[in-house]
């Protein structure tokens, strides 16, 4: 009897529901939202010749002497901001870290879980909101600026590094908890060591991220390039303030290469003779950024002695004892409730924008992996160019000049941010294609497919998953920048908190931050969900 070989049987593609649940939910959302933001007038045609002023002298900035001086040393100042408080927060980070790891706590999930809520307090507000608050308490002193840089980088670095020791291989942890090591001594020798590529790495990162948050505090005052662009803006100076804007986007565009360059040789280790030898490139990184930090010190002339001055801690205690209990009544609960809702629309419009635009310019963006015409390089080198300026110039200022053709509402936000955020999407997008596998688009081209279609069958599918992961992970920090435009006037729980401000009404203000941090741990929550659902 002849055994009869069986059919192979080609898997059935099967519909999930949950991402079909995601996407009528996404679509439902965004309806919303952009059914809030054009409800009744929203132009302000009275703007439209200020705005043609702005833009066209970007064609004309000021170049004289003296402007470009204050320039560089206002530019000094935001690098001095920006590296110490990413010191602050590394330092804040790697002792966070080995806290708030699974790894460290073991099986004991309710003080896990209890860890990592305490984190979600300082990651929930903005850097201007920390900058707004410790100004009352310090006034105008430079450790304004690295405080509010390090506090809540420093949560969102623990987080990251926690994340990192959460990953590396446990045997060497294992078998020092086995000798008798503590489980926080087990973690520095045996965890830290192998994830020490993935989180200098991840320092530097933080480092570029740091340049822009400087920026956005000297708009509230703590100087720096961002000071001078509010003087600038504010007395409508158009050609000053494109001369900031490039500075910025120099200064970001420094930043992001020696970050990538970093990065990429912590990803490739050069070896010599089959044997790992030292990174000449690193090296000099790690000694720049030591001699920065020390040299960043001594230019903010920054003293520990006036963070326990006397009127500190009596301007701490005044406001602690004003700020608490929390505000509670039904008027301003009620103002907090409607103005989330506003939060929450102007968060989903940004992304919705920033995505669909991402989307759009990704394929162009992405270098090539091979040969390609003259036209094609061209074009992706300027399309990467605009998204460097456009994430360069910080989220409140595309507002401000929205503000003048938009009337106050959810639209100019949202676009404020849609704007910002495809700066940053499209760069991460960008590099999702250029990660792809070629293999696919390769074969399609042997079929005779036309280039296009390779991308959209070939590339499209791959880099469309990492492209809505980052999307939804940006959600989050585009709902803590909805308060920073909030403050300018855009409306949400920002408005709502600039005006408890401006009249020292410190229990309200307790209650709208404490909205902004359940806000963005819910906008978490339902991130984290739908990204597990794109897996």
């Amino acid at each position: 009897m002849t055994a009869v070989a069986a059919r192979p049987v080609s898997p059935v593609l099967r519909r999930d529901r949950r991402r079909w649940g995601w996407g009528l939910a996404a679509l439902v959302a965004v309806g919303w939202s952009l059914l809030a933001a054009v409800d009744g007038e929203v132009v302000n045609p009275a703007g439209s010749v200020q705005f043609g002023r702005f833009a066209a002298a970007a064609l004309s900035p000021a170049l004289d002497g003296a402007f470009l001086g204050v320039l560089g040393t206002a530019a000094l100042v935001t690098v001095a901001y920006a590296v110490l408080g990413t010191v602050l927060a590394l330092v804040l980070g790697a002792a966070g870290a080995v806290l708030v790891a699974r790894t460290t706590w073991g099986r004991r999930r309710l003080g896990w879980a209890a860890a990592r809520g305490v984190l979600a307090v300082p990651r929930g507000l903005h850097e201007a909101v920390w900058g707004l608050l410790l100004v009352n308490v310090l006034g105008l002193d430079p450790w304004v600026g690295v405080l509010a840089i390090g506090l809540p980088y420093g949560a969102v670095t623990a987080k990251v590094f926690a994340d990192l020791l959460d990953e590396v291989p446990r045997g060497p942890y294992e078998a020092l908890l086995a000798q008798g090591s503590g489980r926080t001594a087990a973690a520095l020798y045996g965890l830290v060591p192998q994830a020490a590529g993935g989180l200098l790495s991840y320092a530097f990162y933080r480092l570029e991220c740091a340049v822009r948050s400087a920026v956005v505090l000297g708009l509230i005052g703590a100087g720096g390039l961002g000071y001078q662009l509010s003087l600038s803006f504010a007395s409508l100076r158009w050609p000053e303030v494109w001369t900031a804007v490039y500075a910025l986007a120099l200064l970001c565009l420094a930043a992001d290469v020696a970050g990538r360059a970093v990065r990429r040789r912590v990803a490739a280790p050069r070896r010599g003779a089959d044997v790992l030898s030292r990174d000449r490139v690193l090296t000099a990184a790690v000694a720049a950024a030591l001699a920065g930090v020390v040299w960043s010190w001594w230019f903010l002339a920054l003293s520990p002695a006036s963070l326990v001055s006397a009127r500190a801690r009596e301007q701490a205690g005044y406001v602690l004892g004003a700020a608490w209990p929390p505000a509670a009544d039904g008027d301003l609960l009620r103002e907090v409730v409607r103005q989330s809702v506003v939060t929450v629309q102007t968060s989903v419009l940004a992304i919705a924008v920033a995505t669909a635009g991402a989307v759009l310019v990704a394929g162009v963006a992405a270098r090539p992996a091979g040969r390609s015409a003259r036209g094609r390089r061209v074009a992706g080198s300027l399309l990467r160019a605009a998204l460097l300026l456009v994430r360069a110039v910080p989220a409140p200022v595309w507002a401000l000049v929205l503000l003048f053709v938009l009337l106050p509402g959810v639209l100019p936000g949202a676009l404020a941010l849609g704007v910002y955020t495809l700066g940053v999407l499209g760069r991460l997008a960008a590099e999702a294609v250029e990660e792809a596998d070629a293999r696919p688009r390769t074969a399609l081209a042997a079929l005779g497919a036309r280039p296009s279609g390779g991308w959209l069958y070939g590339v499209a599918p791959q880099a469309a998953g990492p492209a809505l992961a980052f999307a939804l992970y940006r959600w989050e920090v585009v709902v803590r920048d909805t308060l920073l435009v909030g403050l300018l006037g855009a409306g949400g729980l920002g408005a709502l908190l600039a005006s408890r401000l401006a009249a020292f009404d410190w229990a309200a203000v307790t209650t709208v931050l404490l909205a902004t941090v359940a806000l963005t741990l819910a906008v978490d929550l339902v991130s984290d969900r739908a990204r597990r659902a794109l897996r």
